[in-house]
């Protein structure tokens, strides 16, 4: 017999392959949100239109309703999370809940990579709105800690049966920000790559998107224990140098790294557009107990990348992150010729 299955969200980045993949194993999928976003999901899906941030409305909306699965792609704030928990409850057989690992990057006294177990500890102090690109992110990974914590205490109180799962940078071929977009369109111009000057500390330590969706559906397994919280990240730790080298190879162009103070690039706002992958608030989650629990094995990058390579080829030039502000990334790039690489 069919299960049913709600998702919140559905229309970007990963949600038409979410709907795909539940479609495909044979559920019936209802899809929940605003409706401002056009997307392309078959015109069969059932939808719900509600404001998630709007309890009123979205209990509105799911009034009567039970699902055997839920997958939430567009919680990110503790009000909204409690908000769901009280109007689902007792009517889903399982909540999963797109996290982020950005969670950990809002503790104190930690280095990568983060295991599940370093969630737990004091948390920084906002930055402040004199650093507004860290405020941002310091918000984004609290609203993501408030969420699971508001599931948490659902779970303890009624037996909510929420799954969380911790992402970090998801690298996909409908990456509605355009990230990989980003170096692809900047090496085929030949041009160097602006990088900050701290670049050589940083790590990656992405996610394909495919593997998500593989997690989702193992994590709505009732053998995952409820109340519990899962990394998800590829295998591989690389530097920036290592994560592009692919991706010239594939475009047949050489990689060129020009290093420019942070301060300065950020002052410009030309951070993160030039080189969106270089971003101090990514975390490097470990996928240890992932792949113990659910049994993955994740897509190497050198096998995922050349697809969305690809697709970041056709990605209308207008939508390339900051490459409108090509012409001044060049010239910055001249004033700093000895730090090319």
């Amino acid at each position: 017999m069919p299960r049913s299955a709600l998702v919140i969200g559905g229309t970007r980045n990963l949600g038409p392959d979410l709907v795909a993949a539940l479609r495909a194993r044979g559920d019936l999928v209802t899809v929940l949100n605003r409706g401002v976003t056009l997307d392309d999901l078959p015109a069969d899906i059932e939808r719900l239109r509600a404001d998630r941030s709007d309890a009123a409305t979205l209990g509105t909306a799911l009034r009567g309703r039970s699902f055997e699965l839920v997958v939430d792609t567009t919680l990110y704030t503790g009000a909204d999370a409690a908000a769901i928990g009280t109007i689902l409850e007792g009517r889903t057989g399982r909540y999963i809940f797109w996290s982020t690992g950005q969670v950990y990057l809002v503790r104190t006294g930690l280095a990568p990579p983060f295991h599940e177990s370093d969630y737990d500890g004091s948390l920084m102090a906002d930055p402040g709105a004199e650093r507004a690109l860290d405020r941002e992110n310091w918000l984004y990974g609290i609203g993501k800690r408030d969420a699971e914590d508001a599931l948490r205490a659902a779970w303890r109180r009624s037996g909510f049966p929420c799954v969380s799962l911790r992402m970090p940078m998801i690298n996909s071929a409908r990456d509605h920000y355009h990230r990989l977009a980003a170096y692809v369109y900047r090496l085929l111009d030949g041009g160097p790559i602006l990088v900050p000057d701290d670049q050589h500390r940083l790590r990656l330590r992405h996610v394909f998107g495919g593997d998500v969706i593989a997690a989702t559906l193992r994590a709505a397994d009732p053998s995952v224990p409820a109340g519990s919280s899962l990394n998800i990240a590829q295998d591989e730790t690389l530097t920036l140098e290592e994560m592009l080298a692919p991706v010239g190879a594939a475009l047949a162009r050489v990689v060129r790294l020009v290093r420019v103070p942070r301060a300065t690039l950020e002052a410009r706002r030309l951070l993160p557009s030039c080189s969106p992958w270089s971003g101090r608030w990514m975390s490097a989650p470990a996928n240890e107990r992932s792949k113990a629990v659910l049994g993955l094995r994740y897509t190497p990058v050198r096998d995922y990348l050349p697809p969305l390579i690809e697709a970041a080829r056709g990605v209308p030039l207008p939508l390339v992150p900051g490459y409108a502000r090509r012409a001044e990334e060049l010239g910055l790039g001249n004033l700093h010729p000895g730090a090319a690489e």
